[in-house]
């Protein structure tokens, strides 16, 4: 017969339940996507005490999309919302605000998108990053959370990826790095992201990959996200994109997950579009499927198209994909909150790894998965085969 070993873990000495929130701080905030998973995500451990994520201060340099923030973490109070070009803000201005315990940021990832010329560090925006490193120096949170496009890691033939993490390993954090498909996790779009998670290294913590099998039964198809509950006509940001009769009946000839390009179109309703065709234009989704990604994007054709009615989603349904609830308004004009729908993380898939996070501080064993790159540890440093910390980084070069 098998030996038992019954293990009993001390009780706390005071009958008070702890509460353990952290005051997180967000660059390139956005309209609220993180900044809602994080609102949301609350774990209570083996004895009680209650872990959660509160609001300290945000900055982006958009002005509707910091109005959007405001109004919904904040509940309309704009004082811990600063809305500045990160490259001229005094990091001093956020301390006065409030010290953080976290960091969050979702830096730009406009030269690491596989829609774009893929500039990586030495485009306009890939460079950014270094304020987001400048930050984690400045505050020296316990933690962060940071996401880009899945296209960081080709990048510059994999050189950005290995160069971001360099810089946050050496600004004092273990990392780990994940490629995450958040439609595994219950949102209903495919769309991939890396998150990197940072814990500071004189913390003696090592984070897991969430994994998604708690969220295997969770429907995720189009149909659901957009029709469970029916949209309302009282829902804000819902009114309709008024269709040219071109663009109507070329829809009419694109079947559910066809595009421009893939459908047998009439001579007459086919574009003339030399060089790259992009695989999204005039898309139909597939209803039974998780949709395809939502993105900020302009131009014709671009606006995500419904499966059966001859039309664009409304920015609510674009929204719902992105798990945002009816109640969450977006300020601004049509497309500027289209532009912040599509570059907004999404709500539950942060939380899932918010969630994550919260676990691993309060000591909750959860369900992991291998991480698809492996973690860089300062724990672990002396034990890499590598004879110096370049060397170690090129296994994010070669895309592991």
């Amino acid at each position: 017969m098998d030996t038992i070993t019954i293990v009993s873990f001390p009780k706390p000495k005071s009958k008070l339940k702890r509460q353990v929130s952290f005051r997180l701080g967000e660059l390139f905030c956005g309209p609220g996507g993180l900044a809602y998973g994080a609102k949301n995500a609350k774990v209570v451990s083996r004895f009680g005490s209650e872990y959660s994520i509160r609001h300290a201060w945000a900055t982006d340099y958009d002005p509707a999309a910091c109005k959007t923030f405001a109004h919904n973490v904040c509940a309309g109070d704009s004082s811990s919302v600063v809305c500045a070009d990160i490259r001229k803000l005094d990091l001093n201005r956020l301390k006065s605000i409030s010290d953080v315990d976290a960091l969050a940021f979702g830096f730009p990832c406009n030269d690491f998108s596989a829609v774009g010329e893929q500039k990586g560090v030495h485009g306009a925006f890939g460079p950014l990053y270094h304020y987001c490193v400048k930050a984690l120096e400045f505050f020296q949170p316990q933690w962060f959370l940071a996401e880009n496009v899945g296209g960081l890691q080709s990048a510059n033939d994999g050189k950005a990826f290995s160069k971001i993490m360099k810089s946050l390993f050496n600004a004092g954090y273990s990392l780990y790095p994940h490629y995450y498909s958040f439609d595994k996790y219950g949102v209903p779009q495919a769309r991939q992201r890396i998150i990197i998670v940072g814990i500071r290294k004189d913390i003696n913590l090592q984070f897991k990959i969430p994994s998604p099998d708690p969220y295997r039964d969770v429907d995720v198809s189009a149909r659901r996200a957009l029709e469970v509950p029916p949209i309302t006509d009282d829902v804000p940001n819902h009114e309709k994109t008024k269709q040219s009769p071109s663009v109507v009946e070329r829809l009419k000839h694109i079947m559910p997950g066809e595009n421009a390009f893939t459908a047998k179109l009439p001579p007459h309703l086919k574009l003339n579009v030399k060089g790259a065709k992009i695989s999204q234009i005039y898309k139909r989704l597939v209803p039974d499927r998780p949709a395809y990604t939502v993105t900020g994007s302009g131009g014709g054709g671009t606006h995500m198209y419904h499966w059966q009615e001859n039309r664009a989603l409304t920015n609510r349904e674009r929204a719902r994909l992105q798990t945002f609830p009816d109640s969450f308004e977006f300020i601004g004009s049509k497309e500027e909150v289209r532009k912040q729908i599509g570059m907004a993380v999404p709500c539950k898939g942060a939380q899932v790894i918010f969630e994550a996070i919260l676990k691993t501080f309060a000591g909750i064993e959860y369900q992991e998965v291998p991480p698809k790159f492996p973690p860089l540890l300062h724990s672990k440093f002396d034990q890499y085969e590598a004879e110096s910390i370049e060397q170690l980084l090129l296994i994010y070069e070669k895309g592991v």
